[in-house]
């Protein structure tokens, strides 16, 4: 039960912190959280989706996203996200642990809608995190950016 409630208290702080790197700015748009704070499971994961849209700016023709783990080094715990589409998928390590430096951005060209974001690490262990999204034209002005979380945990066994 100590779990459960665990896991409901992580997706409300990832939730608010969502919030939080959306009110920021039109232009900035990150979260942050820790995978798995027991550091028990190597299957730990944060699914959000994000919705494009033209605000104003112009259509939204892509998503772009980077991630960067905060924790300490722990050789081959590492952090990883992916960016999905419809039938397309793109995706991104932070390939050295606890260095405190973002991966490059990944670019996922699927134009306006919702977009999916997972969040997951390779080993047990908790790991903190940071992920950067935007919405961003063809000509790569940012448009409307929003974002929901779906699950930040271990994944619910339904039989």
């Amino acid at each position: 039960m100590q779990s459960q409630s665990l896991k409901k208290t992580a997706s409300r702080i990832f939730f608010s912190m969502c919030l939080l790197g959306y009110a920021a700015g039109s232009s900035a748009h990150n979260a942050g959280a820790t995978l798995d704070p027991n550091g028990n499971s190597r299957s730990f994961t944060g699914v959000a989706f994000i919705t494009c849209f033209d605000d104003g700016n112009g259509p939204a023709d892509n998503l772009i996203g980077r991630i960067r783990d905060n924790s300490q080094p722990v050789p081959g715990l590492l952090v990883n996200l992916q960016i999905f589409k419809g039938n397309k998928a793109n995706s991104i390590t932070d390939t050295v642990s606890g260095d405190a430096n973002f991966s490059p951005f990944i670019t996922l060209q699927g134009g306006p809608g919702t977009y999916w974001i997972m969040v997951n690490k390779t080993d047990a262990g908790a790991r903190q995190f940071d992920v950067e999204w935007h919405c961003n034209t063809r000509t790569g002005v940012h448009t409307g950016t929003d974002i929901g979380v779906m699950q930040f945990g271990e994944p619910a066994f339904t039989p």
